[in-house]
């Protein structure tokens, strides 16, 4: 419904959401316009049969009003440039890159739509692309070149087909252009005389295209007026490229070159140009370094490299970099020197001197830095591989292998001791370095046709040479004892079963000689990764100890025999069992059932999740009062996962609060219903909380309300609404604001509601600001409630205020923290009287906590959203 106004005073718009009285009642000497929004099917056979008798004459029924299917118009709120029509179908909204994107999709239709709204090409938002965006007005601060593309609103009521507009947004930008020079030398006529031709590179990235002025210092070049200049683009380039080319070089082309780059003034953004000046010593970048490109050098120094300039004009910038990862913390880069002081292993990697002057190309130097280290300490036993053989077994071969992870790893030296001595090379002994089969620079004693006597105690002592980095050593005892594991599981700990939040052991026993570490790991999940974060974790008892266990925490884990430290043979493994119980989880939490006296109803609480899966008991009561089993149909004799409740007919003794609580052997919880035969209070929409201009001629605004009843379907349709305007003409007042009647025929208790519309939950707090003028003697009440859309529709107080508060306006900051999509609503209740009206104005929500100082409410000021803020219905 379109309201207008000619006269340039603020227009209030009042509406009482209750049923209103017998047409034609005036308030405050204003219009009465009245909607009749009663779904057809509520009426009776008689009533509809008169209805269609009466439309078949071409009259007005004034009796019921068919459910209206969606529609939606997108219109622009933002900082556009323009706004224009490409084709019959498709709208261009252009805005310039930085600036603020406000898209608002006005939506009409019986009940009312809801409005979510997607895109094609870039993202909308972080996660837009993962999720729908539930909210009529869409707003994205600091819109990027990215987040340019088609934008879809689509509403949708149930009925008929959802209706689906789009709009093309196009992000303008223009970066800084960058000019690189490159130049050649080429011998003429053998060698008599050479020819240098120079080459300026202009590359910029914009939207639209940018268009390409060269310049000799204050002069524009062109082919036609210089035969020694070329101009064109290149083929295979990232943005956008003009090159000029000045073949030959002479005298006069040493001079200042200038690249200018324009989008045409496009959303205001202003040409950008870069200057280079060409001389006849203008040369690429040269560097040397003053250490080698390998540099070993032991924890605890301090390293200085420095990166010296040998060419280049102009003078180029030096920059250091590291690879992986930044610089470490502490290291100092000035100019070509780079300092790390008390260097440690962590610090090792490439470090990288890049000159650049933009001439030729970048000049680089790489410095491999190695800080030594030894870690890891390994050994393996291989029985006789030729034979195949896991055990071992005198007059066959066996070879013991150490290895450590060291940087650098080919500097490692290893020793091998047999009994304390040093182990003496013989036809019998090899020691061998770096085996195929084996980490790179491992040490391998090798003992060919086991004798008694090579029994005995073996260590391996790895080292650096000289280097103030401690030795690491590793023992492997030899013996007719020394046996490859075996791993099992003890009886009874195949399964394991405890409840959530308490403490888990997973065991298993391994035997054998060395006796090896257990590695523990999930089985299935694929790519899972234990409790710890690890995809794998070491234990040396083969106990996995898991302090507070969660229910995803239940599957199959599998413990297995190391590689390392132990024998050289397939692993030996075993699995676990692990299962978690939890208390059950049910739905609906609560509930707000409506159904009309004398109709059934069926109440259902469903089982969600649960550890075990099922429901072992189910208990309703009503008002707090235990009921008797519930009759089992035979067909939900073997239901497992869910518990009903049937009310034959709804009356007025059994209306109040059912609660049903399940329980799973280990926890219970219960599901709430509150039961009745009482009609959900109307509800009021606006979509234009700032007029649009209707006509450009005249001082003529728009406004788009919609009033509609929550779940039409239910019980005792409301029969009408009624809308008021009036006119104001106080210096006092500006602007719009929302106010409830309470002139008859309110009556103690009617109730209004303003509901704004559907947001995503996209931050965990945000802050409600609104202004409120609560005067007058019989002042009810002023409730602020949230709407969770996350399972059903659930309505939870956040804010209220009642009696009278005096001639002023006031400030209110609410905070709120939804777990889901969810809708604010302002609930006016009326008192005892007429002197009761309630206003707000200045409806915000802001993503994040709420100001600590509250606003001067008398000084007429008005809280202006910041960073996240998107307007409810500041009207």
């Amino acid at each position: 419904m379109a309201l207008q106004s000619s006269s340039a005073a603020p227009l209030a718009i009042s509406e009482a959401w209750s049923p209103a009285p017998s047409s034609g009642e005036r308030l405050w000497g204003a219009p009465v316009l009245q909607e009749l929004p009663v779904p057809c099917g509520h009426l009776g056979p008689l009533e509809k049969q008169r209805a269609q008798a009466q439309e078949q004459q071409g009259k007005p029924t004034g009796l019921c009003r068919q459910e209206a299917p969606a529609q939606a118009q997108i219109v622009h709120a933002g900082q556009a440039c323009v706004v224009k029509e490409d084709n019959v179908s498709e709208r261009v909204y252009t805005i310039r890159e930085g600036d603020i994107l406000v898209l608002q999709c006005l939506v009409t239709g019986h009940p009312r739509p809801q409005v979510r709204w997607t895109k094609t090409a870039g993202s909308a938002s972080d996660k837009f692309q993962e999720t729908s965006v539930f909210n009529e007005t869409l707003r994205i601060e600091r819109i990027a070149r990215t987040q340019g593309g088609r934008y879809y609103c689509k509403a949708e009521n149930g009925v008929g087909v959802p209706a689906i507009k789009s709009i093309r947004v196009d992000v303008q930008y223009l970066d800084e252009p960058v000019l690189t020079v490159h130049q050649t030398v080429s011998d003429v006529r053998g060698n008599f005389y050479q020819e240098k031709t120079v080459f300026l590179r202009c590359t910029v990235n914009s939207n639209p295209p940018a268009r390409f002025i060269w310049k000799r210092g204050s002069d524009t070049l062109s082919h036609s007026q210089d035969n020694g200049v070329d101009i064109y683009e290149p083929l295979y380039t990232q943005g956008e490229t003009k090159v000029l080319k000045l073949k030959n070089l002479r005298p006069q082309d040493y001079a200042s070159y200038t690249c200018q780059v324009s989008v045409r003034n496009v959303c205001g953004i202003p040409d950008k140009a870069i200057t280079f000046r060409l001389t006849n010593t203008t040369a690429p970048p040269a560097l040397k370094l003053s250490v080698n490109e390998t540099l070993v050098v032991n924890p605890g120094e301090n390293v200085t490299v420095q990166c010296l300039l040998t060419g280049g004009d102009p003078l180029p910038q030096l920059l250091w970099s590291h690879g992986p990862g930044p610089l470490p913390l502490g290291a100092l880069a000035q100019g070509g020197t780079l300092i790390i002081p008390s260097v440690q292993a962590r610090d090792s990697g490439y470090y990288n001197c890049t000159a650049t002057n933009n001439v030729g190309n970048p000049a680089k130097k790489t410095v491999n830095l190695l800080v030594r280290s030894m870690k890891n300490a390994t050994f393996q036993i291989t029985p006789d591989v030729i034979k195949e053989s896991e055990n071992i077994q005198l007059g066959q071969d066996l070879k013991l292998s150490c290895h450590v992870d060291a940087v650098p790893q080919e500097k490692v030296t290893y020793q091998w001791f047999k009994n304390g001595k040093p182990a003496r090379m013989s036809k019998r002994l090899l020691v061998t370095r770096n085996d195929p089969e084996l980490p790179a620079v491992t040490s391998s004693l090798e003992l060919i046709d086991l004798h008694f006597s090579d029994y005995g105690t073996y260590l391996c002592v790895a080292s650096f040479p000289g280097a103030p980095v401690p030795d690491l050593s590793v023992e492997v005892n030899i013996s007719s004892e020394t046996v490859p594991p075996t791993i099992s599981v003890p009886k009874g700990r195949a399964v394991v079963t405890v409840r959530e939040g308490s403490p888990a052991e997973l065991q298993c026993e391994v035997r054998g000689k060395p006796r090896p570490p257990v590695l523990w790991s999930r089985v299935d999940k694929e790519a899972a990764l234990l409790p710890s974060g690890l995809p794998l974790e070491e234990t040396a008892d083969g106990k996995l100890r898991l302090e507070r266990v969660s229910r995803d925490m239940s599957g199959t884990y599998r413990c297995q025999t190391a590689r390392y430290n132990g024998f050289n043979v397939r692993p030996r493994e075993a699995q676990v069992q692990l299962n978690v119980q939890f208390p059950p989880e049910v739905e609906p939490g609560s509930q707000d059932v409506r159904q009309a006296l004398g109709r059934p109803v069926l109440l259902r609480c469903s089982l969600l999740r649960g550890s075990p899966q099922r429901i072992a008991s189910a208990v309703w009561r009503f008002k707090g009062q235990l009921l008797p089993p519930p009759a089992v149909l035979p067909a939900a004799a073997e239901a497992s996962d869910h518990a009903e409740l049937r009310l034959d007919a709804v009356t007025r003794e059994s209306s109040g609060s059912y609660e049903c609580s399940v329980s799973n052997d280990v926890g219970s919880a219960a599901c709430l219903f509150q039961v009745s035969a009482k009609a959900y209070s109307p509800e009021f929409y606006f979509d234009t909380p700032n007029p649009t201009r209707s006509h450009k001629l005249s001082k003529n605004y728009s406004y788009v309300l919609q009033w509609t009843q929550r779940e039409p379907d239910a019980v005792d349709p409301v029969l009408n609404y009624r809308l008021s305007v009036r006119q104001i003409n106080s210096p006092n007042l500006s602007g719009y604001y929302m106010f409830i009647e309470t002139s008859r025929p309110r009556e103690l208790g009617d109730r209004a509601r303003l509901v704004s519309p559907l947001y995503n939950a996209s931050a965990k707090f945000y802050c409600v600001s609104f202004f409120y003028h609560m005067y007058g003697k019989h002042i009810g009440s002023l409730n602020l409630l949230v709407r969770s859309r996350n399972k059903g529709a659930l309505d939870t107080h956040a804010w209220s205020l009642s009696g009278n508060k005096g001639n002023v306006w006031q400030q209110a900051h609410v905070p709120i923290n939804p777990s889901g999509p969810f809708q604010i609503i302002f609930e006016g209740v009326r008192g005892s009287g007429y002197l009761g009206d309630i206003a707000i104005d200045d409806v915000t929500l802001k993503k994040g906590e709420c100001p600590r100082k509250q606003m001067d409410p008398n000084k007429g000021a008005r809280w202006e959203g910041g960073e996240g803020a998107e307007s409810v219905g500041a009207v």
